[in-house]
């Protein structure tokens, strides 16, 4: 069974920074697509970044690219996100997921995951 922990969250103004992490145990962790998602309006889970295993390619939503950047350390089981410039509207409980292996056209979607983490709360005031 795969185990995902996420850490990081807190509580900062608008335009600070925090740096998520997803801790994972599994031997085969680096051949994982990882994801992170968030609640919004209309849906349980939004996507938000993800990075895949086969080839380290990385997907972000529209609203996040050139804020948020997504990596790993295969060496520590790790996945981060590294969320910059943050904004009253990226307040929500962060989710990491792990799946063995995903087409490029699935990453974003939530219900191809198999393994979620507990979350971490993240909250930006204005």
């Amino acid at each position: 069974q795969v185990q995902l922990v996420e850490s990081g969250g807190g509580l900062v103004q608008a335009g600070g920074s925090l740096r998520l992490s997803c801790a994972a145990s599994g031997r085969d962790f680096s051949s994982y697509v990882i994801g992170w998602f968030r609640p919004a309006p209309g849906k349980e889970r939004e996507f938000v970044a993800g990075i895949r295993g086969s080839d380290g390619n990385t997907y972000y939503e529209d609203s996040v690219k050139g804020r948020f950047t997504i990596s790993r350390d295969n060496a520590k089981n790790s996945v981060y996100l590294n969320m910059m410039n943050l904004k009253p509207g990226d307040t929500g409980v962060y989710y990491c997921a792990a799946a063995p292996s995903l087409w490029s056209d699935f990453i974003t979607r939530s219900g191809h995951y198999d393994y979620w983490g507990q979350g971490t709360q993240v909250t930006v005031s204005s």
